[in-house]
């Protein structure tokens, strides 16, 4: 005869009060909560983001959430917060998009064809677009994206190299002006 301690039937646990709390939360508030976000924002994506991450905090912070419908008004703070902090990241995209796009144009030969260079980016496999991309819109070095990367030094010097050559070719069927050969960027690399 097994001990208590053996007993072989399984143990209820008790009830996940925490869990149970934060679903009752969220279904009498996703609607209005997201029709709040929805309201806020020009796309409906961002909407979703700005919900997911409204009750991501009222799970993290539970206890913090008040009963009833305060919980509707405390979640309404919340998403204003986020959408805050979305709105005023968007204005830094926007601002980051503009310079960069005024440097890449100081370093065009003759009238750039943007929607020709940008073709040809699209054209490039991901890894190289990737690869690009960290050199001139994220500024890293080599080193840097070896990190990233998880691969060596070398090994992103040699793909890197590649991916310049593919762009220029890309760029020459776009009929784009291609940027000088030894252009670089503020932190020194080459582009």
């Amino acid at each position: 005869m097994p001990s208590p301690s053996q007993d072989p039937s399984p143990s209820q646990d008790p009830p996940d009060d925490r869990r149970r709390r934060f679903e009752e939360v969220y279904a009498a508030n996703r609607a209005r909560i997201l029709g709040y976000a929805l309201r806020r924002t020009s796309d409906p994506q961002d909407a979703a983001d700005v919900l997911a991450e409204t009750f991501l905090t009222a799970w993290r912070r539970l206890d913090d959430v008040p009963p009833g419908e305060q919980a509707r008004l405390w979640l309404y703070g919340v998403a204003r917060r986020v959408l805050a902090n979305h709105h005023r990241g968007e204005r830094r995209r926007s601002a980051l998009a503009a310079d960069l796009g005024s440097r890449l144009r100081e370093f065009v030969q003759d009238e750039p064809d943007p929607e020709g260079i940008a073709a040809a980016f699209r054209s490039l496999p991901d890894g190289d677009r990737e690869l690009l991309s960290l050199v001139g819109w994220e500024g890293l070095d080599h080193g840097e994206i070896a990190t990233v990367l998880d691969c060596s030094r070398n090994a992103v010097r040699i793909r890197l190299h590649r991916a310049r050559r593919r762009f220029a070719r890309a760029l020459e069927r776009a009929d784009a002006p291609a940027l000088p050969a030894a252009t670089r960027i503020p932190n020194g690399e080459h582009v």
